[in-house]
């Protein structure tokens, strides 16, 4: 959600986050506790958390390997080499991501991916900085539990498997015209004029 290199956190996953303040109590009387871990430091999280109005638990994995073990963070020479494992696949890297290589955040605006322009890159932008960047963040969910001293990792979901947590899509999944998308539509929630 919140990459160290980011101004601020990702619209999409803090789109998902806004549901969580409404059930991080119930999880817990369910002995079930739900955090966020982004790589970003403690200040940046601290800063946006009380700027979106959050109160459940988000911690920092700045400087560890937390996002990296569970294939929800990858280094740059990762991403140059390719392959990068996520979502349950390997993958090469994308001509369109090569040809971001050097450019800067105000060049991210309207056109094709392939020259830098397209939703990967706005999205980048909106968080303050370039695609390349933004790409080695990637959304994902994993389920541990503890049982007698040892902590087991027994489920993950990325990507499309997130649509479940996006408690929006929920709704409008059963609107009368559906998520009715034509692309990037959704802003932090502070973000939308007041009406």
């Amino acid at each position: 959600m919140f990459g160290p290199d980011y101004t601020a956190g990702c619209p999409s996953c803090s789109a998902i986050a806004d549901g969580f303040n409404g059930f991080v109590v119930q999880l817990a009387n369910h002995d079930v506790m739900l955090w966020t871990v982004s790589r970003a430091p403690l200040q940046k999280i601290q800063t946006y958390r009380q700027r979106m109005g959050w109160t459940f638990p988000w911690a920092s994995s700045f400087g560890g390997d937390f996002n990296f073990d569970f294939n929800v963070g990858f280094t740059e020479e990762q991403q140059r080499k390719g392959g990068i494992e996520y979502n349950y696949r390997r993958g090469a890297v994308s001509a369109s991501y090569r040809a971001l290589e050097g450019r800067r955040t105000r060049q991210w605006r309207g056109g094709s991916e392939s020259a830098g322009e397209g939703p990967v890159a706005k999205m980048a932008a909106r968080c303050g900085t370039d695609a390349w960047t933004y790409t080695r963040e990637r959304p994902g969910m994993s389920a541990f539990v503890l049982e007698d001293g040892v902590v087991y990792h027994t489920y993950s979901t990325y990507a499309r498997g997130l649509d479940g947590l996006w408690s929006m899509y929920q709704w409008l999944d059963r609107a009368p015209r559906g998520r009715n998308e034509t692309g990037i539509w959704w802003r932090r929630h502070d973000e939308y004029d007041r009406r």
